[in-house]
């Protein structure tokens, strides 16, 4: 596995994780500090921001953990 790859995957994994804690602590009303800015415009758009956080997270993750060789089951 190149090093580029595993930071890339590292990257997402932190990303996932950060989205799903601010999103587990905003339903019990604490916030992160350095993600506070995000209820600024509202809290519907915090909330679908952490989801946003969570998904574009599990995608990197999955993408560079898949294999895209090409081969395929017949």
């Amino acid at each position: 596995m190149s090093t580029k790859k595993s930071w890339l995957i590292l990257f997402g994994f932190l990303l996932a994780g950060t989205g799903f804690l601010a999103l587990v602590l905003s339903l019990v009303g604490v916030k992160l500090s350095f993600l506070a800015w995000l209820d600024a415009p509202g809290a519907l758009f915090g909330f679908l921001m952490r989801l946003v956080f969570i998904i574009t997270g599990i995608i990197i993750v999955y993408l560079n953990l898949s294999d895209f060789s090409g081969d395929r089951i017949r």
